[in-house]
């Protein structure tokens, strides 16, 4: 099969960050993203290196790690191609059906998500934000209809998990996504018995976050994480004690 070209590169923003992170990350993008697909043939050393601007042990480096992760696979004699995807095994969490049950949902979600927008402010680029922002207009346009919006809500969540460019995030709000949705069913449907009020402070809760990943302020962006997270705990429990 003919080779495809990926993405262009740009180079670091920061200086921690490394040419060969930037080459593993804009390959892994291209392939989760469709345009490289399984069986497809990556461009031999010479020409990402040509694409690139970056020396072929920097091209090596990157092409290591994909192929340490099994994301591609070489083929003496003929090249680098992307692999099948692995089918990880299904991670099994109990279903909630106690108010301790509640309280660990968030704690769990409180430190996953939370990570997850920290690498989101690190990573992110302009199509990340752009789904950010879409998903969070989406939220905001169904709940003025006067509905629960809890799916448009759990998308908003899984576009910051993307731009975190990390799939193990994506992977776990996965696998909870039925105790993530029965949970945000039902803080926003005490929210709104409750009164405007305590909508419009998960509303604010989610601006901050989004404001944070815009600027690309890691440290503030998780703290907004966590403490969206945990108020939408008290708004269910009442207290996160």
């Amino acid at each position: 099969m003919a080779s495809k070209l990926v993405l262009n590169a740009p180079y670091p923003t920061k200086k921690r960050e490394k040419l060969a992170d930037v080459l593993y990350n804009s390959i892994l993008k291209s392939i989760v993203e469709g345009e490289l697909k399984e069986g497809d043939r990556l461009p031999g050393e010479e020409a990402l290196s040509e694409q690139y601007r970056v020396s072929r042990p920097t091209i090596r480096e990157a092409l290591a790690r994909l192929r340490a992760g099994g994301i591609i696979v070489s083929r003496q004699g003929s090249g680098s191609y992307v692999g099948r995807p692995q089918q990880a095994p299904a991670l099994n969490f109990s279903e909630i059906a106690s108010v301790a049950d509640f309280q660990r949902c968030y704690e769990f979600r409180r430190g996953i998500e939370a990570g997850a927008a920290h690498h989101a402010a690190r990573m992110r680029d302009g199509a990340d934000l752009e789904r950010i922002q879409n998903a969070y207009q989406r939220l905001q346009t169904v709940t003025v209809r006067g509905e629960i919006a809890v799916e448009e809500d759990f998308a908003l969540h899984m576009a910051i998990a993307m731009a975190a460019k990390n799939p193990f995030f994506q992977s776990v709000l996965e696998a909870i996504r039925s105790q993530t949705l029965f949970s945000m069913s039902l803080s926003r449907n005490l929210s709104r018995e409750q009164g405007p009020q305590r909508m419009a402070s998960a509303d604010k809760e989610h601006r901050m976050i989004i404001d944070a990943i815009a600027r690309q302020d890691p440290e503030s962006a998780s703290a907004a994480m966590r403490a969206h997270i945990n108020n939408s705990m008290i708004r269910i429990l009442g207290s996160d004690k």
